[in-house]
């Protein structure tokens, strides 16, 4: 099997992957919020009479999404207005090929890695992807050509440039701790025991950078309680102007970064694909059991693992989105600049004070 052949299958597996989840998400948020709420939920949509709890909702919607109008405001500037959101959204999807889904697959000699691409940069390649989705969000609202759009773009550039200087500063604690850019290798180092008991996880070792981390990352996805740039109350987003499948698009960038951010703290703070005792051939405890699996096994355990860990970070986010309140946005930018901001920094002096001593 030549390597791009390999190259284009694990392309089509990861986009179907994201795709298909980031579907779902908006089935698993309406039934979440539905609980929250005392509510049913969307439960409407049935194929041949089968409701299945909801579940062909999501494909509905999309339908449905993809043939309504597709209005654009005779003052906007058409080609821009249009761009916009396959900006946004396509910056965001490039980012899944630098996800380490489970160690190196072996066939025979042969050794495929379970990621597209495994840059050895590829914790800045993240970043530089996240924040090229700006210009998404600048130009939506800059070219609908209207003053509260362009109210709502201006609000989501200033936040997710405040933002991501915190989440910057939250994974060079990591990056100390554990002294790679490359994704694959941060969680190959998470593979160790701490007092022969303890998963060497970012989070054990990085409590307060996981803090501040996953604070920033929830600003960066643009919802409840950071949700100033759509302001739905107050009809000022910077999509406001959009309808059919292009407003679709915005939506579906917002769910994708959930899942992004759910990878990543998967990835630096919860051993990735890492399981507690489980090594390339199977199960060693430290009580002297042991319990040996296929090869091929351990790759898919690893690989469910990893989904478990990325769909209890969706749930928690969409937890989070229906129980707090908005900012307001004096409070939303002091809690990026006064809080987590020179927190950030105390995090990288104690983390670098403590390495020396341990040294």
């Amino acid at each position: 099997m030549s390597e791009i052949l390999i190259i284009l299958i694990k392309v089509v597996l990861a986009l179907v992957w994201l795709l298909v989840l980031t579907l779902y998400l908006t089935w698993a948020e309406r039934k979440e919020s539905a609980v929250i709420q005392d509510r049913i939920g969307a439960n409407r949509a049935a194929i041949f009479g089968l409701r299945m709890i909801g579940l062909f909702q999501p494909f509905c919607d999309a339908i449905k999404m993809i043939f309504k109008e597709d209005f654009s405001p005779k003052f906007s500037r058409r080609f821009l207005h249009t761009t916009a959101p396959l900006i946004s959204f396509v910056f965001v999807a490039v980012t899944i090929s630098a996800m380490p889904f489970a160690s190196p697959l072996h066939i025979g000699d042969k050794i495929i890695t379970m990621q597209i691409l495994d840059i050895n940069v590829g914790l800045l390649f993240i970043l530089a992807m996240l924040s090229l989705g700006i210009y998404g969000i600048i130009l939506s609202g800059w070219s609908s050509n209207n003053r509260y759009t362009m109210l709502g773009s201006l609000r989501g550039a200033a936040q997710l440039i405040s933002y991501e200087v915190a989440l910057g500063l939250s994974l060079i604690g990591i990056i100390m701790i554990f002294p790679s850019l490359q994704l694959s290798k941060v969680v190959t180092f998470q593979g160790d025991l701490l007092f022969g008991f303890l998963p060497k996880w970012g989070i054990f070792l990085q409590p307060l950078g996981f803090l501040i981390f996953f604070i920033a990352a929830l600003a960066e996805t643009k919802r409840v309680p950071f949700d100033l740039p759509e302001g739905e109350s107050e009809i000022i987003g910077f999509f406001a102007e959009y309808s059919g499948l292009k407003w679709g698009l915005f939506m579906m960038t917002d769910f994708m970064e959930i899942i992004i951010i759910s990878c990543l703290t998967t990835t630096f703070f919860f051993g990735g694909w890492q399981v507690p005792f489980l090594a390339a051939d199977g199960f060693h405890f430290p009580w002297g059991g042991e319990w040996i699996l296929a090869h091929g096994v351990v790759i898919l355990f690893q690989v469910l693992i990893f989904n478990l860990k990325v769909f209890f970070f969706c749930w928690l986010q969409i937890l989070i989105r229906w129980t707090y309140p908005r900012y307001r946005y004096d409070q939303l930018m002091d809690l990026g600049w006064k809080a987590l901001i020179p927190l950030g920094l105390i995090n990288i002096v104690v983390t670098g004070i403590v390495m020396s001593i341990i040294k």
